[in-house]
């Protein structure tokens, strides 16, 4: 029997492999550890709800779920036409013909104002408003119409204008909720108050940084809010199979595809805190995977995230004559 000799660099690649390998099995065993899922029958019937970002992902799945539930539904889309082909479709395969697609475009202030008016005009209530909708740029900088950094626009100051333009139908729906979808992502993130509108940074991380300011957004509104019957929840859908990673390169595609949630299982929380009577009252708390979550402590500083509000109503520009919070 002849016997080979096994180079160094063969011993070291196989080394490295079978690191990466290992590496892999335990993110997957991991990720598929954590997902949660929301196993109520409860009804929507008579609810009406607004979400933003229904057309594909997380919010498709949670429009599709919501109308089974028979949820009366306003679709909040920035590309109409494809809005229209979602809410036919699941019209047809849930028998909810409840269904209601409206423009809407979060990067345009223009279009928040529109789109609120337009909700004041046709609608007596709103039980549940999703703030789902997001984007997430590798790495082209852009700025939105009205000169706000892309990103930040469409994540942030746009949910924060609608949520003001809307808030006195909000109080005259009580009780009701306001849910935002944010992430764990957060965790490795810091709003810059010096810096609202950071054109200049790295747009792929400000999409970690938006995840922060939709919490402290959500935690001051929840705060300002007491009292008023309308509850704030903040949902993190955890690691999720959407648009936002379908440039991920080699290998980390393979974690993506085999190992993140699909858009059903990354719904399950944001379903739940719309749908579940064991929330009534529940305000100012973080979900995760279909159970409450501790937030780290930096990002709940009462002070910080106090002049991080009054910065954004400056950035949305928000006048004497709207509604304030």
């Amino acid at each position: 029997m002849e016997f080979f000799p096994i180079s160094i660099f063969q011993l070291l690649f196989t080394s490295i492999l079978s690191i990466i390998v290992t590496g892999l099995i335990c993110i997957h065993i991991w990720l598929r550890s954590t997902v949660g899922n929301f196993y109520s029958n409860e009804r929507m019937d008579g609810k009406t709800v607004l979400i933003t970002g229904g057309n594909n992902g997380i919010g498709l799945e949670t429009v599709r779920d919501l109308a089974r539930r028979g949820a009366r539904i306003i679709m909040a889309s920035r590309k109409i036409e494809i809005g229209h082909e979602v809410r036919d479709s699941i019209m047809k395969e849930t028998g909810n013909g409840n269904i209601i697609v409206k423009k809407l475009d979060l990067s345009s202030q223009k279009s928040v104002r529109e789109f609120a008016d337009e909700i004041l005009k046709t609608e007596r209530k709103i039980d549940v408003l999703i703030h789902n909708a997001g984007c997430a740029s590798t790495s082209k900088k852009k700025k939105s119409v009205d000169g706000i950094e892309m990103t930040y626009a469409t994540n942030h100051y746009g949910p924060f204008l609608l949520t003001h333009l809307l808030i006195d139908l909000l109080k005259k729906s009580s009780p009701c909720r306001i849910i935002i979808i944010s992430s764990a992502y957060y965790k490795i993130a810091n709003v810059d108050l010096s810096n609202l509108n950071p054109l200049d940074t790295f747009p792929f991380y400000l999409y970690y940084v938006t995840k922060t300011a939709n919490i402290m957004f959500g935690l001051e509104l929840a705060k300002r809010l007491i009292d008023t019957g309308i509850s704030v929840l903040l949902v993190n859908p955890g690691m999720t199979n959407t648009d936002i990673f379908k440039k991920v390169p080699f290998p980390l595609n393979l974690v993506v595809k085999h190992s993140f949630k699909n858009a059903l299982e990354g719904a399950q929380t944001t379903i739940m805190t719309a749908v579940s009577k064991k929330l009534d009252g529940v305000t100012g708390k973080y979900f995760s995977d279909c159970r409450e979550e501790d937030l780290k402590s930096f990002v709940k500083n009462e002070i910080k995230n106090k002049i991080f509000w009054e910065e954004s109503v400056k950035m949305c520009r928000l006048r004497h004559s709207d509604p304030m919070i």
